[in-house]
């Protein structure tokens, strides 16, 4: 009963039958946010709901059923099971923003389409190199933020009054949202060579620090691929040496053919 029941969820077909359900339960929770259409169709979307929310509690106890604890060494079993446990919270008063929180079931895609486990495996690979550039962007931040309301605050304090105006300010610079009519212009009407700070920044930031977060992530979502890629030839090589080695044994088992 345990082995036919690992494999039925070891099956690719589960796998689309899951992954369907939490698409129509995706887009059923979002029809949701409309009045209208729950005014007509609210029973079946909620009934829809109900029966998403039971295909996947079926599911993971089947998984529980088929690998018993094995089920919890498996990051993404786990992150499974947190997130329909959330869905079966009585959404009470005292517990009604874990109502909204049912669309996280949506996030179920990550665990089950394996090109998007391998975008998360690539960007957890690449949480110790990004933690490195974010340091070298507050640093970055810090600095300028005090240059910033050294040269600007007195003239606008509320853009540069303090280090946490300047700090907001200058992300919005940074993004580059109104940040040239909006801020640099009119401190450019004050102080002339204000742009000799400003243009720096924005080259700095914008176009070589966050370019980086690009790189670093790019290089560990190819690293991770490389990785598993080179996990599947080993793991086929393996297999034809087992099989060369059977196929040499099958040889010396067999009598040799006399004359």
């Amino acid at each position: 009963m345990r082995a036919k029941v690992e494999l039925i969820v070891s099956a690719q077909w589960f796998d689309y039958v899951i992954t369907a359900v939490i698409v129509i339960n995706a887009i059923g929770l979002g029809l949701e946010t409309s009045s209208g259409i729950m005014a007509n169709y609210g029973g079946v979307i909620v009934a829809l709901d109900t029966l998403a929310l039971t295909i996947f509690v079926v599911e993971l106890a089947m998984k529980l059923f088929a690998y018993r604890m094995n089920f919890f060494r498996n990051g993404w079993n786990v992150f499974d099971l947190v997130i329909v446990s959330v869905a079966l919270i009585p959404a009470s008063q005292q517990f009604s923003v874990l109502r909204a929180l049912r669309i996280l079931r949506a996030l179920r895609l990550v665990s089950v389409v394996p090109s998007m486990r391998k975008v998360i495996h690539g960007l957890f690979s690449a949480i110790p190199s990004i933690g490195t550039v974010i340091v070298m962007l507050l640093l970055l931040f810090y600095i300028s933020s005090v240059m910033a309301t050294k040269l600007f605050g007195q003239a606008f304090p509320d853009w540069f009054g303090t280090i946490g105006a300047s700090l907001y300010s200058l992300f919005q610079i940074m993004t580059l949202e109104s940040w040239s009519m909006g801020i640099v212009r009119p401190v450019m009407e004050v102080y002339p060579y204000s742009w000799a700070f400003f243009v720096p920044f924005i080259l700095l930031t914008s176009f070589i620090v966050l370019n980086l977060f690009i790189g670093v992530i790019v290089n560990a979502m190819a690293e991770a691929t490389d990785e598993e890629a080179h996990d599947e030839r080993e793991t086929i090589i393996n297999e034809l040496r087992l099989l060369r080695a059977e196929i040499t044994a099958m040889r010396e088992s067999q009598p040799p053919s006399g004359p």
